[in-house]
């Protein structure tokens, strides 16, 4: 199996779901790794269909490619790199409130900008 060091979202197939063969070509992983990534992460949880079978979505896919590079690439240990996705899932939140707080600020600017006129 090649390995690779980057990927982009770009390589990812245009699909609802994958299966755990098409994830290991996408993300450069073993199927055993992935399972066990299942148990070690709870983000990571693929939908179970027909005899117990995962299938995987592109958040799926993308958050392996994250959790790969975090464990392969940086050097972090599993406990580090849940911390890591937690931290930044934490700071997703925290943009996400601060992107409706200036929503929120732009809305009010522009009532007053009306009664102004």
């Amino acid at each position: 199996m090649q390995v690779k060091t980057t990927f982009n979202d770009a390589s990812i197939p245009d699909k609802i779901y994958f299966t755990i063969g098409e994830v290991v070509i996408l993300c450069s992983v073993k199927p055993h790794v992935i399972r066990h990534w299942e148990t070690e992460f709870t983000a990571l949880s693929p939908v179970r269909r027909r005899g117990n079978r995962r299938y995987y979505q592109k958040k799926d896919v993308q958050l392996i490619r994250r959790i790969r590079n975090l464990l392969y690439v940086q050097g972090y240990t599993l406990d580090g790199a849940r911390q890591q996705l937690e931290s930044m899932q934490k700071q997703r939140k925290v943009s996400i409130k601060k992107r409706d707080t200036l929503d929120c600020i732009y809305s009010d600017l522009a009532e007053i900008a009306d009664l102004l006129s």
